[in-house]
């Protein structure tokens, strides 16, 4: 089994791996182990389309059944890996299985961070990571005329923009002072802030939550200081944490996710870790870095099989990312932190404009709101102008 690569998770990322792995001319055995009964699938759409259509979840896999079995990629599904141990070059599943493996990596995702507040797991509280997460929210979401939502990120936004389009009653509740405030500067911000409330969106700013309770067939959400909204139904969207407790179990480095090199390579020999799970050392960006995307769980996945293939290339990229909400497409590329100068180009009331942020006169990110062309000219533009900031760090 000294060729045998096993990839414990079948998302995006370990699909993308099993996918560069064959088409680099890997020939040893490859198996994908997951948690859930499903194929690889797509999940940006879980909070978009997917949630408004609710569509089979087939219509989400990244390939069908018989793709995998043409690439002889053996799919291990509804099969929870359980332990790692290193020395032994095995992986035990949680219903008492071994697989053996050559070359083993975690592709384990993000989970939903807990919210640390009585009543979260009341009946009609939910998150939103996953497939089956969906099945059980959408028929709620059918029958409830009233929603609370916790967190005024993408998903909590998307999420919104869903429900509101229905004509349901949508709150949303952001502990910040401004919605996407992890992710945009604030000019974006006040546009999907603004753009939301004219759809009818209640959003509180600086709302803290101190419990949900059970109030008859209905939910009350308690806020400091003394305030409290009914709701039908709560969806909790306040971010995710890395999967990486079974990284650290087996002693692999972990520091709010596996700590993996420029190559994707873990502390341990012969194991990888690839996508949301990981932080990374950005030299671009002058720091590590964990990222939840499409981008990076496909990228460092083509990095990972690389290196597995004999021909390593070093990992340091622009990000990227996106959110659909209405008829509105935001698409950032960069990171914006530790900005200097921010600059507007085009018409925010006419909801085609982007965001520039520069450190040091070098184009550093860009939020591009219904402006495809921007987003694509300042991934290029980023990558040219802080090219020398990396080649410095790397030398």
């Amino acid at each position: 089994m000294g060729d045998a690569v096993v990839i414990v998770g079948a998302g995006q990322a370990g699909a993308q791996l099993a996918m560069s792995l064959r088409q680099g001319g890997h020939a040893g055995p490859i198996r994908m182990v997951s948690d859930e009964p499903y194929l690889p699938y797509q999940r940006p759409p879980l909070s978009k389309k997917f949630l408004a259509e609710y569509r089979d979840p087939d219509s989400l896999f990244l390939r069908p059944e018989s793709f995998w079995r043409d690439h002889h990629v053996q799919c291990e599904l509804g099969a929870a890996a359980g332990e790692i141990r290193p020395k032994e070059r095995r992986v035990l599943l949680r219903n008492g299985r071994e697989i053996p493996y050559g070359t083993l990596a975690l592709a384990t995702g993000t989970s939903a961070r807990a919210l640390p507040v009585p009543g979260v797991d009341l009946p009609g509280v939910f998150s939103l990571r996953r497939i089956d997460d969906v099945v059980a929210l959408r028929p709620a979401i059918t029958a409830a005329e009233r929603i609370v939502i916790v967190g005024g990120g993408y998903i909590g936004l998307e999420v919104a923009a869903v429900v509101r389009t229905e004509g349901r009653s949508v709150t949303v509740l952001e502990a910040e002072d401004r919605v996407l405030k992890r992710v945009a500067g604030p000019a974006t911000s006040d546009f999907f802030d603004r753009y939301h409330r004219q759809h009818g969106v209640d959003i509180r700013l600086g709302a803290r939550l101190v419990a949900i309770e059970a109030d008859g067939r209905a939910l009350r959400t308690r806020l400091t200081p003394d305030d409290a909204l009914a709701a039908d139904l709560v969806l909790v969207a306040t971010g995710a944490r890395a999967n990486d407790d079974l990284a650290a179990a087996a002693g692999l480095t972990c520091q709010d996710g596996i700590m993996v090199d420029e190559f994707a390579r873990t502390s341990a020999p012969d194991i990888f870790a690839i996508g949301d799970c990981t932080r990374f050392p950005s030299r671009r960006y002058g720091r590590r870095l964990r990222l939840e995307s499409v981008q990076n769980a496909i990228d460092q996945a083509k990095a990972a099989a690389a290196v597995i293939l004999g021909k390593p290339q070093p990992y340091d990229p622009v990000p990227w990312f996106w959110s659909d909400q209405y008829d509105i497409k935001l698409q950032i590329a960069g990171l914006a932190e530790g900005y200097e100068a921010v600059g507007t180009v085009g018409d925010p009331g006419a909801a085609h404009f982007s965001v520039e942020y520069r450190r040091g006169g070098r184009l550093i990110a860009v939020d591009a709101v219904n402006d495809a062309r921007a987003h694509m000219l300042a991934r290029r533009r980023i990558a040219e102008e802080t090219a020398a900031v990396a080649e410095t760090a790397r030398t």
